[in-house]
């Protein structure tokens, strides 16, 4: 443990961390606690759409609105540097601290450093990247002022502590698409989600299910029930999951990685991941189910024309091309599909060549990925 943090106040932000994942407006208060552990003066969240252009979370504290109008001239050297960034260091398992990672020529000579830092007395700023995928960016980032000098080994330890736990509230507020569940209508609201929910006790004992759970544990697809306890039909991950309900019911800080994007699914298929979010830390999770100490979200694949629609209205596919589509993503070869639509294989072929220079992907594997990136977690409304 840091001796910049006790472990009560490590604890109390972890909470306020999870909290956020089931109420993305209470991360305001949370980044206010965040800054104030790492006396720092300025601190923000984003979570970009990137299909879109949109925020699904952006909050800042700490920042004038005059400086926040003022960060939109930047965006594009700063979105241009973070990809290098990215391209050179893609595991990101540690803060990026600009004072240890940037040279001082570039501090010097960047515009963003001269017209947007330097004005404020912002001298140094510590980043947690937290997702990065075709669809989705992530990053948390706190900011400090000349009075408060660079950020010290101290504060990177606690960066280091909080990575895990950011980075888990951050892919679940993404699998729920920023949406606060409200405890009131916590059956109706968790229903609507088209990932799967499982609320469980400490031994994985099946407390609440949402209708994708039970439609996944009914199939016996990536997760099943034992003898009313919850598993998963891999065996690592299995191991993971018991050790991650452990960690949630007696030590919520303590669970670091653990839990933290469960490989669901087989190596050559696409990815399917499980989170575990504890829920023993605060009022707010308990009132989701009292006995439980764990939440467990599965977002499984997507539903074909749910995806290829998606995929259609983010990438501007013709009809011919989606209906190509929908039937890959349902599991047919192309010349299956050029079959069941009635088209000759050489027309298919052709459909689908547009459609990987549309989308920009080159095999048939990572159309797949990209359309479960895609596809929106509430369940559609027919």
């Amino acid at each position: 443990m840091s001796d910049g943090l006790s472990r009560l106040a490590l604890s109390n932000l972890i909470g306020s961390i999870y909290d956020c994942a089931l109420d993305p407006y209470r991360w305001e208060g949370t980044l206010l606690e965040l800054r104030d552990a790492l006396n720092g003066r300025q601190a923000a969240i984003r979570l970009s759409d990137l299909c879109n252009g949109q925020f699904l979370i952006y909050k800042a504290v700490g920042v004038e609105p005059h400086w926040e109008k003022e960060h939109t001239k930047h965006v594009s050297e700063v979105h241009t540097y973070l990809a290098g960034i990215h391209e050179s260091s893609p595991s990101f398992n540690e803060p990026f601290i600009v004072s240890r990672r940037v040279s001082q020529a570039y501090q010097k000579s960047s515009r963003y450093g001269q017209e947007f830092l330097r004005p404020q007395g912002i001298v140094d700023n510590m980043f947690w990247f937290l997702m990065k995928t075709p669809t989705r960016y992530g990053r948390i980032s706190v900011a400090r002022h000349e009075k408060q000098g660079i950020f010290t080994d101290t504060e990177y330890e606690i960066g280091v502590l909080l990575l895990p736990h950011l980075r888990r509230a951050v892919a679940i507020s993404n699998i729920l698409e920023a949406k606060t569940i409200e405890r009131a209508r916590v059956t109706q609201a968790l229903d609507a989600l088209r990932c799967a929910v499982i609320l469980t006790d400490e031994r994985g004992g099946i407390l609440l299910t949402n209708q994708s759970a039970e439609e996944m544990l009914r199939n016996g697809s990536f997760v099943r029930c034992v003898g009313n306890a919850l598993s998963t039909t891999a065996v690592t991950a299995a191991a993971e999951l018991r050790t991650a309900l452990r960690f949630a019911a007696r030590d919520e800080a303590g669970i670091g990685k653990s839990g933290l994007a469960i490989r669901l699914s087989e190596p050559d298929r696409p990815p399917v991941f499980a989170h575990v979010l504890p829920l023993t830390g605060s009022e707010m999770r308990m009132g989701l189910q009292p006995a439980a100490v764990a939440a467990v979200f599965v977002a499984g694949t997507p539903d074909e024309k749910d995806a290829a629609f998606t995929m259609a209205a983010a990438f501007g596919l013709t009809s011919a091309e989606t209906r190509v589509l929908t039937k890959l993503l349902g599991g047919h070869t192309l010349s299956e599909t050029a079959s069941v639509l009635g088209i000759a294989g050489t027309t298919a072929k052709t459909h689908l060549e547009n459609v990987f220079s549309k989308t920009g992907v080159s095999r048939q594997a990572d159309l797949m990925r990209l359309a479960t990136g895609l596809v929106p977690p509430t369940r559609s409304k027919m």
